[in-house]
């Protein structure tokens, strides 16, 4: 009879007893499991590398490409072509009919569009070209209205020029063109080279020649140096190129004295100041003649 210390010593029947110890590459893993970077790339990075490559391998086919493209048109006209972003009326506030007509060439022919459709800037940027306008915006109102609302130069003059009649605003910009002087009879007139550049000038002197408004017709620049201001009964009164303004009020004053400008004078020349002369009209010196030979 075997001893029972013989039949502890025997091994088990079944096998070998397992090493609980993990193999190298098993150990390796779980080390680079707790790693966070790792566990990161296995968890996301595996996955869209997988579908990067499988979209690669489809994208690269021609006909997937273009299949893929036509379909992208399709839902972006679905989306475009629904009725909250068509535009389907135009309203054009502060312009005159004239600069509407202008303004509206510049928009689409056909109504309604999709306002994806159209380039807000670019319609602005055209209309800011125009010499007519100082400003404008352009935006999509609710209701699918196109609305355009313009800030229009004023004109302050009219400039006579070689080629016709210009408005100019306060700035000297050319706002437009009028076919005769009596259609802007309400404004001054200027005229000569350099008139424009020297608006502000200008409507100084208007305001200094105010008691004799009603006989002003006109201010001429003179070699773009100087002005002439020209009344009625072809009288001229000759500006100095410096300080014209004050001399022009001296005049004024003079006149308020003595109303010099209603007797026969054709030009009073005040250039220099320290000599200021006057020049008579044929008639007066026809009756001075007579003065004199009588005497």
């Amino acid at each position: 009879m075997r001893s029972l210390k013989s039949l502890l010593r025997r091994e088990p029947q079944y096998g070998m007893r397992r090493d609980p110890a993990p193999t190298r590459w098993g150990y390796r893993y779980q080390r680079l499991m707790l790693t966070p970077a790792f566990r990161i790339g296995m968890r996301f990075g595996l996955p869209v590398l997988g579908v990067a490559l499988v979209g690669g391998i489809w994208f690269g086919q021609a006909d997937n490409r273009a299949a893929f493209a036509a379909q992208l048109d399709r839902i972006k006209a679905t989306i475009q072509q629904r009725p909250e972003f068509m535009v389907g009326a135009v309203e054009i506030d502060g312009a005159e009919p004239a600069l509407a007509a202008a303004i509206k060439s510049f928009l689409p022919e056909t109504m309604p569009i999709s306002s994806f459709d159209l380039d807000l800037p670019e319609i602005r940027t055209r209309i800011r070209e125009l010499t007519a306008v100082a400003d404008a915006t352009v935006r999509v109102q609710p209701g699918g209205t196109l609305e355009i609302a313009v800030t229009q130069r004023v004109p302050v003059a009219v400039w006579r020029y070689v080629d016709g009649l210009r408005l100019v605003d306060a700035k000297g910009v050319m706002t437009g063109m009028i076919g005769q002087r009596s259609d802007r009879a309400d404004l001054p007139l200027i005229a000569g080279d350099g008139a424009r550049e020297k608006i502000d000038e200008a409507l100084a002197l208007f305001a200094a020649a105010a008691p004799v408004a009603d006989r002003v017709r006109g201010l001429v620049r003179m070699g773009e140096r100087r002005w002439d201001l020209v009344l009625d009964r072809d009288q001229r009164i000759l500006l100095p190129a410096a300080n014209p303004v004050p001399a022009l009020e001296r005049v004024m004053a003079l006149d308020g004295a003595e109303d010099m400008l209603a007797r026969d004078i054709a030009a009073v020349d005040i250039r220099n100041e320290d000599r200021p002369t006057i020049r008579l009209t044929e008639q007066a010196l026809v009756r001075l003649r007579r003065v004199s030979d009588n005497n």
